[in-house]
């Protein structure tokens, strides 16, 4: 079996930064174990698969894996997604995604790059000390306030910038937290006025998933996007997400259709083509 392979930088304008995804076409759905296997293969933070659907309720049925397990809900694979497929017919404006977990996506043109729309996760304040005890020690650092959505999603927000940056996570520590399984960690802050001139600055790790630390999540400003827009007093604000390839995330928080959605832009570049022989 061929299957086409293209592997797409997000959230990012020049090669080398933002996430990178793997964004791969199916003529119909492999089983779950293959599925996962080439995603650890290819050993990026996320596999994209797509199956085209010829019944108008959407273009793509999509699934993401990363090398440990399928993801519920990413954002970058979706955005790179949606580049790839925009990308193979100019006329298109938008393109639309069924998903297991999250709904429908949709991916449209904004300018130069895209815009991703996602169901917002806006989080509740954490009152269990002894997690909150065990996060701070995982971490290496105290932050202000922890926030929690559902049981994978865990925030800690910091008073600086820096605080966040200086950040060197324990990953055994964090793994063995008493939260639910595939735990994302997020860390975040205002902005400090450097060279990214974001409103905001994150930071996330998701060492249950075996990626470590996530170059640029859109899932995690779901979660964040809700919290600073309220904190921030506006709707839109840009994001800045201080990994070592380092990505720039414009965030609006917005109803759509009587629904609470988070839009976030960006864009993508493409670095390679080849094809995944199985």
């Amino acid at each position: 079996m061929r299957i086409p392979f293209h592997q797409i930088d997000a959230f990012a304008d020049r090669p080398f930064t933002g996430n990178p995804a793997a964004v791969m076409l199916l003529t119909e759905w492999l089983d779950d174990a293959t599925l996962l296997s080439i995603a650890a293969e290819n050993n990026l933070a996320e596999t994209a698969y797509l199956v085209a659907r010829t019944d108008g309720v959407a273009d793509y049925d999509l699934r993401w894996f990363a090398p440990a397990c399928e993801i519920a809900l990413c954002g970058h694979a979706t955005l790179a997604s949606g580049s790839w497929a925009l990308a193979r017919d100019p006329r298109r404006d938008h393109v639309t995604f069924a998903t297991r977990k999250a709904g429908m996506l949709t991916v449209a043109r904004d300018g130069a790059g895209f815009t991703l729309d996602l169901p917002a996760r806006g989080p509740r304040a954490l009152d269990d000390a002894a997690l909150a005890e065990a996060t701070a020690a995982a971490i290496g650092a105290t932050p202000q306030a922890l926030l929690m959505f559902g049981d994978d999603y865990l925030v800690a927000v910091f008073a600086t910038a820096a605080e966040v940056r200086a950040l060197a996570p324990d990953a055994a520590a964090v793994m063995a937290l008493d939260t639910g399984p595939d735990l994302l960690l997020i860390a975040t802050a205002p902005g400090d006025g450097d060279a990214s001139g974001a409103d905001v600055v994150s930071r996330a790790f998701a060492y249950d998933a075996g990626i470590g630390e996530d170059p640029v999540t859109g899932s995690a400003h779901c979660v964040i996007a809700p919290y600073w827009a309220g904190r921030l007093g506006r709707a839109s604000f840009t994001a800045y997400q201080a990994s070592a390839r380092g990505g720039q995330v414009m965030c609006r928080v917005a109803t759509i259709g009587g629904s609470d959605r988070v839009l976030l832009g960006g864009g993508c570049v493409a670095v390679i083509e080849g094809v995944f022989t199985l």
